[in-house]
């Protein structure tokens, strides 16, 4: 039997787990990939959903299938042939993150398409491509909360492979609304909570070798701001919509193989995803290939995806993958566990803080595919900024990002604030090929992170028209203004 499938439908015995630990169905999310959903038209609805954190209920959106189940499932090779209908009362749009649509068919509301109304239904066909994990998610202020679902591209190869897929979605979650949550940032910048001017940063270069990318996390120097972390404390943090005291639990088989698709869909918040006793192999960043990097503990920032292969052993037992938000105790956690294993309850905050992400990994990872080797007919110097006294963001020297479509393109971004940013481009593939000044020849990805004080240089080729945003990650950073586009000549 196809690993893969592997008791798809069975639950744990409720005689099997720890007294405090509840049983419910597990195929909300994490199996969400173990159903073919192929059939040529498909289609999906916004609606609302209703979620128990921490004892309390939440009205969130959903992006659901006829069935209920969130997310949906493709065939590398096939088109996305998609029709999209909003059950809600306010306007919306969804993004297809990781895939290459036209420009029209991007997502990004009024960049050209509009929001889609309540009770309107539209239709999506282009090209799915390559294989990967993506996702998809509301590009506006909704994407709060919870309006965000799996996007699993599979090749043939990945179908017949004996392996046994498990989705996890990671967020942030706030009883407060997004509108709340911004407004809170600002006023506390205005009171002087956060009377740190960022754009005072942009003449510091000097620091960027001595900081390389690693963690810093309140590290003063004289005259220089210490690092924000976090500028949010979230109610709770989630994987698959449930916090760690009540855990999903997933249904494993004994000397198994397990490949964990992880997306992290929270909006401000960056995890180190700790898979504890067993022992990980990285295997894909963003939905594309690399040369496999093995470990325990592996950093995932806002937009980024991490597919990591673990093998189980053949006696069997309840296995937690961790999920530990950067720079405090907080965790988010799933539970691998075969039939019959001891399942106890877990405290939500650990003993110790999450490590700081840094460009450590990154400088390791080498693409099984890497772009063709050519030289860069474009180049565009960037600059990430940010007044915390204001609480606003910007990217300096992006109004002339012009291209050509045919061209090599290369954008060289130096993160002269004290905050990390993941910056991501819509439309496009790109290799890492420069980290802190030393070339490199890194993953192909979508969304790269860039901590404070730290450059990094990308090459891409401009393939596809269009006016394509690049904007960082973090919700607040981009509603504040660190949002760019890479304009195609000819584009209006």
């Amino acid at each position: 039997m196809k690993r893969r499938n592997f008791l798809n439908g069975l639950m744990v015995g409720a005689a099997a787990l720890g007294t405090s630990v509840a049983v419910r169905p597990l195929r909300t999310w994490a199996q969400v990939a173990a159903a073919n959903t192929s059939p040529a038209s498909r289609s999906l609805s916004i609606g609302y959903r209703t979620i128990d954190v921490m004892g309390r209920s939440a009205q969130v959106f959903g992006l659901v299938r006829p069935d209920g189940r969130p997310g949906l499932e493709v065939e590398a090779g096939t088109d996305f042939d998609l029709s999209l209908s909003s059950a809600i009362d306010e306007p919306t749009l969804i993004h297809w993150h990781g895939l290459t649509p036209p420009w029209a068919a991007d997502g990004v509301p009024d960049n050209p398409a509009a929001l889609l109304r309540p009770t309107e239904i539209r239709r999506y066909t282009f090209p799915v491509g390559t294989g990967g994990t993506h996702w998809m998610h509301a590009h506006t202020l909704q994407e709060q909360n919870l309006l965000a679902a799996p996007l699993i591209v599979r090749t043939s190869d990945e179908l017949k492979r004996d392996e046994q897929d498990v989705v996890v979605l990671l967020h942030d979650f706030s009883f407060q609304s997004p509108e709340e949550l911004l407004a809170k940032l600002k006023g506390k910048a205005a009171s002087g909570g956060m009377a740190m001017d960022h754009s005072a940063m942009s003449g510091i270069t000097g620091m960027q070798h001595m900081m390389s990318g690693k963690g810093m996390a309140g590290m003063t120097m004289p005259g220089m701001p210490a690092m924000d972390l976090n500028d949010i404390d979230y109610d709770a943090y989630l994987a698959n919509d449930r916090t760690l005291d009540d855990p999903e639990i997933v249904t494993v088989e004994k000397g198994g193989r397990v490949r964990l698709r992880i997306i992290n869909g929270a909006t401000a918040t960056a995890f180190s995803i700790d898979t504890g006793r067993l022992s990980g192999e990285l295997v894909a960043v963003d939905g594309q290939g690399i040369e496999p990097v093995g470990g325990t503990s592996f950093p995932v920032s806002m937009g980024q995806r991490l597919d990591i292969r673990v093998s189980l052993p053949k006696d069997g037992g309840a296995f937690l993958v961790l999920f530990i938000r950067e720079g405090a105790v907080e965790r988010a956690g799933v539970i691998l566990a075969t039939r019959g294993a001891d399942v106890r309850r877990i405290a939500i905050a650990g003993d110790a803080k999450g490590p700081v992400i840094g460009l450590d990994l990154e400088r390791r990872l080498r693409p099984v595919a890497p772009i063709a080797s050519r030289a860069a007919d474009r180049r565009f110097e960037l600059s990430l900024t940010g007044d915390m006294a204001a609480y606003s963001w910007s990217i300096d020297g992006a109004d002339g990002l012009v291209v050509k479509r045919g061209e090599r393109v290369e954008v060289a971004i130096s993160n002269v604030s004290m905050m990390a940013h993941p910056m991501h481009l819509h439309g496009h593939h790109f290799q890492v090929i420069g980290i802190n000044g030393t070339p490199v020849a890194g993953a192909v990805r979508d969304t790269v992170l860039l901590p404070p004080m730290a450059n990094v240089v990308l090459g891409f080729d401009a393939d596809n028209p269009g006016r394509w945003p690049f904007h960082c990650h973090h919700l607040y950073h981009m509603a504040t203004g660190m949002m760019a586009y890479v304009t195609y000549d000819g584009i209006g």
